[in-house]
């Protein structure tokens, strides 16, 4: 993600710019590529053409902003939340801020770190009192990377400030991007909404990959229980297995909460600490059901010839960020399998073992492999192909349903 700062005088005709300390990034979108996916490459170059956005590494550039927007990683070490990018943002910012410009936090982190964190770095490097001197907020970001129907625009955007004037001034702001804005109480408020959206996304995942291992080994088929209560119009919201959670949200900030809350009330959160054990253990579970569908062919894992179809976290996007491809794939390369990985989407090596090699999803592929694991059901697969060339295929999107014994639901 990058660090940025968005310039919008008179929150009208704005002039953005685009802040990161990565060079690369930054010349490849001046050069108007983009290397976000839901970015097109179009869409870039159109506003670098209209001359009102300009990227720099250079933090001199930041001068004479009016607005500030935060939107960098924040992620986990040993359980243990890293915040140095925020810091290192708000120290950027801090170093140009004026009376009369805001700053907004959008990125996931826990509650009170805009109030207890951000804005005490920004009063420091500035000499400005934050919602005196200057407004601040926080406002999650809520994309969902490969959705074609919820975007920036249509997306509801939840807003905060540290006080009135403060929240007032981010809504303003804000209401000029999107449809539709959903004011908070308090910033506290609003970074708990962000966690709670994705703890009850992570629990609810954890819940129904633990129904279905059960279900498995009670010889019961968890995708038709899960069709069946799907049906009920009410009380019931629809989650599915699979082979493990990833991207930079789920296996990441649901932590953000066990941290604080034992921090601060020195108490744990059991809920989440349960559905991490899970979630983190489904590669383990797949492995195990692909060991037992080889055996009952009688072929050993040891010396197979495995096809991973799929690398990134989830359909139609290229974010293999904490997929569970990787830790499948080293669990298969220790127990001596061939580990060949399939995903047109995934441009970037995926963190593991250099010997899983990269292929295409070619009939020959398929058919040559023992088995094909079916992590990620991007539409982009010939589903037609896999069927008619692979000799057994583990499917653990249910994405073949129906498709007779060569196939086997997780």
């Amino acid at each position: 993600m990058p660090q940025r700062t968005i310039s919008a005088p008179g929150y009208s005709s704005p002039f953005l710019d685009g802040y990161d300390i990565d060079p690369h990034r930054v010349d490849k979108l001046t050069r108007g590529e983009s290397y976000i996916e839901d970015i097109m490459t179009d869409r870039l170059r159109l506003v670098l053409g209209s001359g009102n956005y300009q990227p720099s590494a250079d933090r001199a550039d930041l001068a004479g902003y009016d607005v500030g927007v935060i939107t960098v990683p924040t992620p986990l070490h040993e359980g243990v939340p890293d915040l140095s990018y925020i810091e290192a943002a708000g120290d950027a910012l801090a170093a140009h801020l004026r009376p009369g410009t805001m700053v907004v936090l959008e990125s996931t982190t826990y509650p009170g770190t805009t109030e207890e964190l951000l804005a005490p770095l920004l009063e420091k490097g500035s000499g400005l009192i934050a919602g005196r001197d200057f407004h601040l907020g926080y406002s999650p970001e809520r994309i969902d990377p490969g959705n074609p129907v919820w975007c920036l625009e249509n997306t509801p955007k939840i807003v905060s400030g540290i006080d009135r004037d403060s929240l007032h001034a981010v809504n303003n702001f804000y209401r000029q991007l999107v449809e539709r804005t959903v004011p908070t109480f308090s910033c506290k408020e609003a970074e708990l909404a962000k966690l709670l959206e994705n703890t009850f996304r992570h629990v609810n995942i954890a819940l129904v990959n633990e129904l279905a291992v059960f279900a498995h080994d009670l010889g019961i088929d968890i995708w038709g229980a899960i069709d069946a209560a799907a049906t009920k119009p009410f009380g019931f919201m629809r989650f599915d297995p699979g082979p493990g959670v990833g991207g930079h949200c789920l296996p990441i900030d649901p932590s953000f909460l066990p941290w604080r809350v034992e921090r601060a009330l020195g108490r744990p959160f059991r809920f989440v600490e349960l559905a991490n054990d899970v979630n983190s253990h489904m590669p383990d579970y797949v492995v195990r059901r692909l060991t037992e569908g080889l055996n009952h062919r009688r072929r050993p894992v040891n010396g197979s010839r495995v096809l991973l179809l799929g690398l990134a976290y989830k359909a139609n996007t290229g974010d293999a960020r904490e997929a569970p491809a990787a830790r499948i794939a080293e669990l298969l390369l220790g127990l001596g399998a061939e580990v060949r990985g399939a995903d047109p989407l995934v441009v970037a090596d995926i963190p593991t073992d250099a010997r899983l090699v990269r292929v295409d999803a070619t009939a020959e592929e398929m058919a040559t492999s023992d088995v094909v694991v079916l992590l990620t059901d991007h539409a982009e697969f010939d589903y037609e192909s896999l069927l008619e060339h692979a000799p057994y295929v583990l499917d653990c999107r249910n994405r073949l349903s129906g498709a007779g014994e060569k196939v086997s639901p997780l």
